[in-house]
């Protein structure tokens, strides 16, 4: 079953997460052109700007590579539309394909089959939190374009590796792969159990805000510290060289077996296009991720 008037909204934030930047990675840029010394950095700074600048003025995605859809959906029980999110999420999300519109990115395993809208088998993805007295209904959404997919990884280490195991295999992941992800990038960090846990906790992790410290002390401190540490690669926008790196570091854990410390990374570019809104049950709403931009009600 689909809500037309749930479909419309879901289909703007569509629009808006593709032609826009969130408020957080649009000021990270901002900051970084700001204390960028190489001249060769600069000038790709002032071309990342043009771009945005023209995606907007146009109403077009910022980039060709608008991704394969990924959904993260918070809400409680009584919500009233619970049952109808699903089905109205995939008509959005074919809705958004033609009147954004979206490339084609969808293809179906083994047959190589591209579906032409956008979805498929589990495709978008949604993942689900049921989240106990919650009345509204939030959502993330999450463009993963394939450069900032490329170095995506999970792993589980030895118990003896600690956590230096963990910042050695993600400045290894970062320095092997993190050029074909369109840099300055945003870099998140999972640690629980498993790769599958690890993984998923990454992908979370990049859905922070830039500057948004994990509450954890330790945590907090580890994020800081590799930011420092990998911007000091000096990949720079673009991996044409610069003095910095990376926008963030997100460090997203969970509790952990004592024999494994599962790790995993999950990069996005510098054009991290992700898009929040808040809806009420009276289908009311607020855009959380891009409240300085106009398109989403002119769209």
């Amino acid at each position: 079953m689909i809500n037309t008037n749930l479909e419309s909204i879901i289909t703007k934030l569509l629009a808006l997460t593709a032609i826009e930047l969130p408020d957080d990675v649009y000021e990270s840029l901002q900051a970084m052109q700001k204390k960028e010394s190489q001249s060769l950095a600069q000038e790709l700074y002032a071309c990342i700007f043009d771009n945005l600048s023209k995606a907007s003025s146009f109403k077009r995605p910022l980039c060709q590579d608008t991704g394969v859809l990924q959904f993260f959906v918070k809400t409680g029980a009584s919500f009233p539309f619970l049952e109808e999110i699903e089905d109205t999420i995939i008509s959005a999300v074919k809705r958004a394909t033609i009147e954004v519109p979206l490339r084609h990115n969808t293809v179906e395993c083994f047959s190589e089959k591209n579906t032409g809208n956008n979805t498929g088998i589990l495709s978008p993805w949604i993942e689900w939190e049921i989240v106990k007295g919650m009345q509204n209904l939030h959502i993330d959404v999450y463009m993963a374009g394939g450069g900032c997919s490329l170095p995506g990884r999970s792993k589980v280490l030895m118990p003896l590796e600690g956590y230096e195991g963990v910042v050695r295999f993600v400045f290894d992941t970062i320095v092997e792969w993190g050029v074909n992800a369109c840099p300055p990038l945003v870099v998140g960090v999972g640690i629980g159990t498993c790769a599958a846990t690890a993984a998923l906790l990454s992908k979370k992790a990049i859905l922070r805000k830039v500057g948004e410290h994990n509450k954890d002390p330790k945590a907090c401190d580890m994020e800081i510290r590799m930011k420092e540490g990998l911007d000091k690669i000096g990949i720079g926008p673009l991996g044409l060289t610069g003095s910095q790196s990376v926008q963030c570091v997100n460090i997203e854990f969970a509790g952990h077996h004592p024999a494994t410390l599962g790790v995993g990374v999950t990069v996005g570019c510098w054009a991290t296009r992700r898009g929040s809104i808040d809806i009420n049950p009276d289908l009311t709403y607020a855009i959380t991720s891009h409240k300085k931009s106009q398109i989403f009600n002119n769209f």
